[in-house]
């Protein structure tokens, strides 16, 4: 699964805004028992890890100059439920590279 986020931010202030807020990824997976790890793999690379309700997904968020892409791996059971988790996934992503 592919999810584009448009922004207008210069690269160094998304890659902060991830940084520091990385953190709350979980608080955005429904059913409140999310574990998410991350790594920078590169400096406009977001490698993680999501752990929830007996499944992993992995996948990573690449900073571009005008968008953030948002790459994940779902697991053939989650394959279904596609369009809904994109729009969540959409609509967090802008919420982590807001304006705190």
């Amino acid at each position: 699964m592919r999810v584009a986020i448009p922004h207008e931010l210069d690269r160094a202030v998304v890659r902060e805004r991830l940084k520091s807020r990385s953190h709350e990824i979980a608080d955005h997976v429904p059913g409140g028992m999310a574990e998410v790890e991350t790594s920078w793999p590169s400096e406009d690379r977001m490698a993680m890890t999501i752990s929830a309700m007996g499944q992993k997904l992995t996948g990573g968020i690449d900073i571009g100059d005008t968008e953030l892409v948002i790459d994940l791996e779902l697991p053939g059971m989650l394959a279904f439920m596609e369009p809904m988790i994109s729009g969540a996934i959409r609509q967090q992503g802008q919420k982590l590279i807001a304006k705190g």
